[in-house]
């Protein structure tokens, strides 16, 4: 449990980088571009994500399963060759979508959307993106594999820092949304030559070279590509259809509405996604601990581990999102001062993540024991879902049909992925753990209704509301013994702040 806390820390602190950085990104190119000109920039990054899907192939997470799944028995060679070959493959796919990218799909796409003038040069740009995307990726998925997690960490700080600082530069020198792009590709370029460094440098003492010097022959590579592809297309149409979740939203408020009004959704999509931190940090490195331990059949652990990465999921997700829908205006007040139209519009759109949070979690795990064609399935299923509540939703709500519609596909998406995850697992429902967060946040959610709804008010909230939301879990007796003994064993990690966990732990048993 230690090393699954350990790496979800690490990806969680990841994650933070990623989704401020981003934000930042967002937050800044949505005050200099305006709402117009910013619709159109969440249009070019809606692509640039499907894209970099597309390019990538799934094969990360394969990488991250079989090496993980290699060296835990001792397959060293093995796991050396799945980086390689997977990389060959991903740098050859990354070439042909960019190319379709700038020839083909960027002058499709203008030519289905006429109400988003000015779109095509920034399109065409994505287009340089994908090679340097799909070699990061690549790399990210090899240190995965062996949880060295501050490595992630370290090419997404890179990326962010890089791509904010040139965008800024390049949009306020006159490139707009262009500018904008070009300082995601030189973001993307900077990530990738430190990944090739890094991996040179460090990686190879995590997979030492096998006591016998083997060399693959062309057929046995194949054999290995094959098995990684086979693996990685349902991955790979799993996150295609994870990203339609939320980009037909988007794709279908710009159809109908136009580039204005897909600005402002633009601009609360990226806050509502804020406790998503939480769950993707923990089904990033629960998806190769998963198959780790099911390639040596240890069923209690598979269970420890599930139970676990439900509870820590829950215990943060849940508080999160009833705390951003109820503060929906004063942080749109503070983050996106002329996007306040749209705080309804977020209200919404958070909750949808509590949902879309078990959902990622419940995926992984399934995936980590080697099923991941369900959550593709499901997937599948929940951007028709999507498609067909936006288009019914958008053209009578407006960008609130689009917040509503997300919403229920996640809702959708999360009960049967949910149910297959214990079930498969053979993992009891922490009902119990759950229930008393849910209470706990309803709590507090009535103490933020009591607030004003305004900035003084939101910084009251921020204060003193994680420690009613606390105090709470702890009069609840929320956490068992056995909860409380794994948090101690890695709070002892935190050197000078150990002792302030240790006794905020002793009040929790004094309690239970």
């Amino acid at each position: 449990m230690s090393k699954l806390a350990k790496g979800s820390l690490l990806i969680f602190i990841g994650n933070i980088i990623f989704r401020i950085g981003g934000f930042i990104y967002r937050s800044l190119m949505a005050q200099i571009l305006g709402p117009s000109s910013y619709g159109i920039l969440d249009v070019t990054l809606t692509f640039q994500g499907i894209l970099q899907v597309l390019s990538a192939g799934g094969l990360p997470p394969a990488i991250a399963k079989y090496i993980s799944q290699y060296t835990a028995v001792d397959e060293e060679a093995l796991a050396r060759q799945t980086i390689y070959t997977s990389l060959k493959i991903m740098l050859a796919l990354g070439i042909f979508f960019g190319f379709l990218m700038i020839f083909f799909i960027a002058p499709f796409s203008v030519s289905m959307l006429p109400k988003m003038p000015g779109l095509l040069y920034p399109l065409q740009a994505v287009g340089f993106i994908v090679p340097f995307g799909v070699i990061v990726g690549g790399f990210r998925g090899a240190f995965q594999g062996v949880v060295k997690m501050e490595y992630v960490l370290a090419t997404r700080a890179t990326e962010q820092v890089s791509m904010i600082v040139f965008a800024v530069i390049l949009v306020y020198l006159g490139y707009s949304v262009l500018g904008a792009v070009i300082g995601s590709i030189i973001g993307f370029a900077a990530s990738a030559i430190l990944s090739v460094i890094i991996f040179q440098k460090y990686m190879w003492k995590y997979i030492p070279k096998p006591k016998v010097e083997y060399h693959f022959s062309l057929k046995e590579e194949l054999k290995l590509a094959k098995q990684v592809i086979f693996f990685a297309i349902p991955v790979s149409l799993t996150a295609l259809a994870e990203m339609l979740i939320f980009a037909i939203s988007s794709l279908l408020i710009s159809f109908f509405m136009g580039k204005l009004y897909n600005g402002y959704f633009g601009a609360v999509d990226p806050i509502s996604r804020f406790p998503l931190i939480v769950s993707t940090s923990i089904a990033t490195t629960i998806l190769p601990t998963i198959s780790a331990v099911f390639s040596k059949k240890d069923e209690n652990l598979i269970n420890k581990y599930v139970n676990q990465a439900y509870k820590y999921t829950m215990l943060f997700v849940i508080p999160m999102c009833v705390a951003i829908s109820l503060f929906a205006t004063p942080i749109l007040q503070v983050t996106f001062p002329k996007y306040l139209v749209a705080s309804p519009t977020l209200s919404i759109l958070v909750i949808g993540m509590t949902f879309y949070s078990l959902f990622v979690i419940s995926s992984s795990i399934i995936q980590g024991i080697g099923n991941p064609r369900i959550p593709m399935y499901v997937l599948i299923g929940g951007s028709i879902a999507t498609f067909i509540f936006n288009w019914y939703l958008v053209p009578i709500y407006g960008i609130m049909g689009g917040a509503i519609a997300t919403t229920m596909a996640c809702f959708l998406i999360m009960i049967p992925i949910l149910k297959l995850s214990f079930s498969l697992t053979k993992t009891n429902v922490p009902y119990e753990f759950i229930g008393k967060i849910i209470l706990a946040s309803f709590v507090m959610g009535l103490i933020i209704l009591a607030l004003p709804n305004t900035i003084l008010g939101l910084i009251i909230g921020i204060v003193i509301c994680p420690i009613i939301y606390m105090i709470l879990i702890i009069l609840l007796k929320t956490f068992s013994q056995e909860d409380v003994s794994e948090i101690r064993i890695f709070s002892n990690k935190f050197g000078p702040l150990s002792s302030l966990f240790n006794k905020t732990l002793d009040i929790v048993e004094k309690f239970n």
